[in-house]
């Protein structure tokens, strides 16, 4: 099994939209605006490796060979809730890519992430998923999805995040080490409450406004 890669998205148009997604001052509509612009930006890069083939088409001048892409299935799935503000930025670049949901919830007593929600396409195992969700803290909620994920069938998977932290990393990687994961800030650390420092707060709460 191949070892998974931790890519950071250092764009210069990434960093200073993630400078204002981490400011406090920043309002729950500019933050919602900037999760999907960031989501959108990460694309660029997980769709990297994307099969290429080459076709004959008329220009205005004349005939040519251009290249297109090959055909390849792709997929979002979003980690409820958060995950959502990233989707909108991924289908405005790829409009045509498929959309699943995975809802996990942490229970109080063990602690553990527990499913309490899954919607694939049809046809997951044929299609390259690209997992969303804005934070990789701990990393439990990333890493069951993706369990979850292989277990309905799925093949192929990018775990696509904005900020993560070495815990986080660590923890995905620990159960499933192949998988590539981006991200646009290796931050420092968790706290005691599990938040990443320096983080951006709850992106739940801030991209629904609900704190």
């Amino acid at each position: 099994m191949s070892k998974g890669n931790v890519i950071v998205v250092n764009h210069p148009m990434v960093q200073h939209k993630l400078t204002i997604l981490r400011d406090k001052k920043t309002g729950s509509k500019e933050f919602r605006e900037l999760v999907k612009e960031i989501g959108m930006f990460m694309v660029y890069e997980t769709t990297r490796d994307l099969p290429m083939q080459e076709i004959e088409i008329d220009t205005p001048i004349c005939k040519t060979k251009s290249k297109v892409l090959a055909g390849k299935k792709l997929g979002v799935v979003p980690i409820l809730r958060a995950g959502l503000g990233m989707m909108e930025g991924v289908l405005q670049l790829i409009p045509a890519a498929k959309v699943g949901h995975v809802g996990l919830y942490r229970d109080p007593k063990t602690l553990k992430p527990v499913e309490y929600y899954c919607k694939l396409p049809q046809d997951v195992e044929e299609r390259e998923l690209l997992l969303v969700d804005p934070m990789l803290a701990t990393g439990g909620s990333a890493s069951a999805a993706i369990e979850l994920l292989k277990q309905k069938g799925a093949k192929s998977i990018k775990l696509v995040c904005i900020v993560g932290c070495p815990e986080g990393i660590e923890e995905v990687h620990k159960y499933h080490p192949e998988i590539d994961i981006y991200l646009a800030s290796i931050d420092e650390k968790l706290n005691d409450h599990g938040y990443i420092v320096p983080g951006l707060g709850d992106a739940g709460d801030r991209i629904f406004g609900t704190k």
